[in-house]
């Protein structure tokens, strides 16, 4: 799995490296339970603080795309799998993002998905 970060980037670096996960599990590079690489040596190959890696680990943990193990690191779920599921994380995330751009509050994004929704 290659990680690659951008250092000019307003995004923070543990959002890159957790977005780089999640890409590398929605196109199937890593599959479940295979384990990523450990946090130190992730961060040592990217010249970042342990603790940035950790940052974007833990944020895929509450995603649920993986399970973070004493002594086994962190492992791809099951869960992570599921059709689409990390596209449509990245999904949501981008979406926010715009929105946030745009000055929209949370509010009016629940209300546009909520529209989106009747639609259907």
């Amino acid at each position: 799995m290659l990680v690659r970060l951008d250092h000019g980037s307003p995004v923070p670096l543990g959002d890159q490296i957790a977005a780089a996960v999640r890409g590398a599990i929605a196109d199937a590079t890593v599959h479940p339970g295979e384990r990523l690489p450990a946090a130190r040596a992730l961060a040592d190959s990217l010249g970042v603080n342990v603790h940035t890696v950790l940052r974007g680990y833990q944020q895929l943990r509450e995603e649920g795309l993986i399970e973070l193990r004493r002594g086994r690191g962190a492992v791809v779920t099951a869960d992570a799998a599921a059709p689409g599921r990390a596209r449509l994380t990245d999904g949501v995330r981008a979406l926010v993002a715009d929105a946030r751009a745009l000055g929209m509050s949370d509010e009016e994004v629940v209300n546009l998905v909520r529209g989106g929704l009747a639609g259907s």
